[in-house]
């Protein structure tokens, strides 16, 4: 066979290879215009190879980030070497549709990319070449358990049946306020309320009924407090509340608010309706507490004095 014939073939293999690879690849001249744009780029943008040559990319894909990209290959055609970057850190170069049936969840194609030198005859880089990689499904199942992560942090941290912080974190905030208090000496109050005669709803409605109770006191004193307090679920039926740069006053006014709401309030439980109170205890720190249980044990001993005074009302620990 001719050797010209030869290369021919080689030619035409070598086109068709780059022609149906999963894998976009596209040459631009330093002024950015489209040399080359193979299979995979017809495909995804739509665009045919013939259309697109001669194009300057910015213009056909005004969305592409013209100052990032301009940077990378200015830095690639000076130090004549390769650079690549990753979907995580920017998610995508060309803004693709995702065509993954089994990743349809994303609505665009993640794309890692490298971007060549490629030299003529005299060794000066004469033009870019692109290739785009489809990585939808590993940044897919990254960013699936990521979220998966994030869930599991969350729900070790929350109780399950109120959406509030669990003991062991809400306690680790008093102990943060504790130290905060130490450091700035702002004004701040610690709060500890339970259900009054709990065991009763439970004894006589049932636990779902006493779930439903707990669950409403949680919402009603959640939607009384500000962005900036911290309420947990700190036993059964007891909760606590950090009040940052609250004084024992403006806490007792705040209390005051939560423990009149749930005396006006039916809790429409799935057995029968139940009315009930809450008690409450205030603590506001003050340097005599030597750390945060001690002021924990301030207001629940202000708890335990509302419940001698008759129940539904609220204490401030003196």
């Amino acid at each position: 066979m001719p050797i010209n014939e030869l290369e021919a073939q080689s030619f035409h293999w070598l086109v068709d290879m780059l022609e149906s690879v999963e894998v976009g690849l596209v040459v631009l001249d330093l002024e950015f215009r489209v040399q080359a744009w193979n299979g995979f780029m017809e495909n995804h943008s739509g665009i045919t190879a013939s259309k697109i040559r001669n194009q300057v990319l910015f213009e056909l894909f005004p969305d592409i980030p013209k100052a990032w990209l301009t940077r990378k290959v200015d830095s690639v055609a000076l130090l004549n070497t390769r650079a690549f970057t990753s979907w995580e850190q920017r998610p995508y170069l060309f803004r693709f549709r995702n065509t993954r049936p089994i990743t349809g969840t994303e609505d665009h194609m993640f794309q890692n990319l490298t971007i060549s030198p490629l030299s003529g005859s005299t060794g000066q880089v004469e033009k870019i070449c692109l290739m785009v990689y489809d990585v939808t499904d590993i940044a897919t199942g990254k960013r699936a358990l990521e979220r998966a992560n994030e869930q599991l942090a969350k729900l070790s941290m929350t109780d399950l049946l109120t959406g509030l912080l669990n003991r062991g974190t809400w306690e680790n905030l008093v102990d943060a306020e504790f130290e905060r208090f130490r450091r700035y000496g702002q004004a701040t109050s610690l709060v500890m309320f339970d259900i009054d005669f709990f065991k009763k709803v439970n004894d006589t409605h049932g636990h779902l009924a006493g779930d439903e109770v707990i669950k409403h006191t949680a919402e009603t004193a959640r939607s009384n407090l500000r962005q900036s307090d911290s309420i947990g679920r700190y036993g059964g039926e007891e909760f606590g509340v950090v009040l940052p740069e609250t004084d024992a006053e403006g806490a007792r006014i705040i209390c005051e608010r939560i423990r009149d709401a749930i005396e006006k309030s039916v809790v429409q439980t799935s057995v029968a309706p139940v009315r009930y109170t809450v008690s409450v205890g205030i603590a506001q720190l003050t340097d005599r507490p030597k750390n945060h249980m001690k002021w924990m044990q301030q207001a629940d001993e202000a708890l335990y004095a509302a419940k001698k005074n008759g129940r539904n009302c609220v204490v401030v620990f003196e």
